[in-house]
């Protein structure tokens, strides 16, 4: 199944959305060249996918093979224009008799954006088409899991058509596992799983190595997590959400100068932008006006086209970077409303603790009594608050 290992990008969700891509009418038309020296393995190979699907119109598995390499490289570089490049090469399958794999990767390019429900829809169609799709089974328990309903993500996971051995049934599972409380057990499970699974591929590894990271961080075993980032980035495959997680490490740890040396070529990305301006602000960089600066004009802009994409990324914006608790939490609570993970619910519980309004947070309050969140850092900001 050519799809399957896809939703080892599912972590992309975890991030906040970038401007909407622009979707050009013609193939022809030169927006932007993007980043990438020509000769390098991914142009290359971008190439000749594009090549393939140009020779063969008709063709949906070569253009949906095409339009996952697109948003593959979205997710790996942070740059949204992928993603327009991507619609555009299944365009022509936008009917409902479109193939299973179609469906799939247009609601892998819808959900990019955080449009959940019809990115839904898509990967109920692909499923309608082939019962046995895991690329769609699994996204649909991403999104779920971005939405809080962990028990419709943990359906998802063993409903997955595959070995219950495999370490991504495994890990999906693991994943529901240390949100709900069982952070423990989770990270044993998914440890023992990938050392049980030494040849497993390089973007499982990397998904499994950066999950553990994040559940030994919350287990506050930082050189444990230290080591799983490390493996992770052995594996010398570009991932933006790998840099924003170990940058997020690193910011904790009271470490900004390794921020400043890990990002100061990734300006292009929102998400790498904040945390290196964080960084900066930290360090008194003078850098860190003019990356400020360019956070707010992106966020204007975004809002003049009717865009709120990246709310959660706004607030820690406005709470870090400009200081204005009150906006910081009226806009992490407008993004709780569709997006509600550990990241999404910390920059709330900070914005309202520096607001003085303990009331604003009893929306994540409720969430972190529900689910059993184990984050000494939430528990203590709860406390504080209640």
């Amino acid at each position: 199944m050519i799809f399957k290992y896809l939703f080892l990008m599912v972590y992309a969700l975890g991030l906040p959305a970038w401007a909407a891509p622009y979707t050009p009418k013609d193939d022809a038309v030169v927006i932007e060249r993007l980043p990438g020296r020509r000769d390098a393995p991914a142009m290359v190979e971008l190439r000749q996918l594009r090549a393939a699907a140009a020779t063969r119109p008709n063709d949906a598995s070569a253009a949906a093979v095409l339009a996952k390499r697109f948003f593959e490289l979205a997710n790996a570089e942070g740059d949204p224009r992928y993603i327009g490049y991507g619609e555009a090469a299944i365009a022509r399958w936008n009917g409902t008799d479109a193939p299973a794999d179609i469906h799939y990767v247009r609601g892998l390019l819808i959900q990019y954006r955080h449009d959940f429900d019809p990115a839904l829809v898509e990967f109920a169609a692909a499923l309608d088409k082939d019962p046995e799709h895991f690329g769609a089974r699994a996204w649909r328990a991403a999104i779920f899991m971005v939405r809080a309903n962990y028990p419709a993500a943990e359906a998802e996971c063993a409903a997955l058509p595959a070995d219950p051995d495999d370490l991504y049934v495994i890990g999906c599972r693991a994943y529901v596992e240390a949100t709900t409380g069982r952070t423990r057990a989770a990270y044993t499970r998914l440890s023992d799983a990938l050392r049980a699974q030494p040849d497993a591929e390089p973007q499982i590894r990397l998904w499994a190595l950066t999950r553990l990271a994040e559940m030994a961080w919350r287990l506050e075993d930082a050189p444990a997590a230290e080591r799983h980032f490390r493996q992770a980035f052995d594996l010398n495959i570009e991932d933006n959400f790998l840099l924003a997680a170990y940058s997020d490490f690193l910011l904790d740890q009271g470490r900004p100068k390794e921020v400043v040396n890990l990002l100061k070529q990734w300006e292009r990305s929102d998400t790498l932008l904040l945390r290196l301006a964080q960084a900066e602000k930290r360090l008194g960089m003078r850098e860190a006006s003019a990356h400020i600066q360019a956070l707010g004009d992106r966020f204007a802009a975004a809002a003049l086209r009717g865009e709120r994409l990246h709310m959660g990324e706004e607030a820690r914006y406005l709470l870090d970077l400009k200081g204005e608790p009150k906006k910081a939490l009226a806009v992490g609570l407008d993004n709780w409303k569709d997006q509600r993970e550990p990241r999404d619910a910390l920059v709330v519980l900070e914005a309202a603790k520096a607001a003085g309004n303990p009331q604003g947070a009893q929306p994540v309050l409720q969430w972190l009594q529900e689910t059993g969140f184990e984050s000494r850092r939430m528990r203590e900001i709860a406390s504080a608050l209640k």
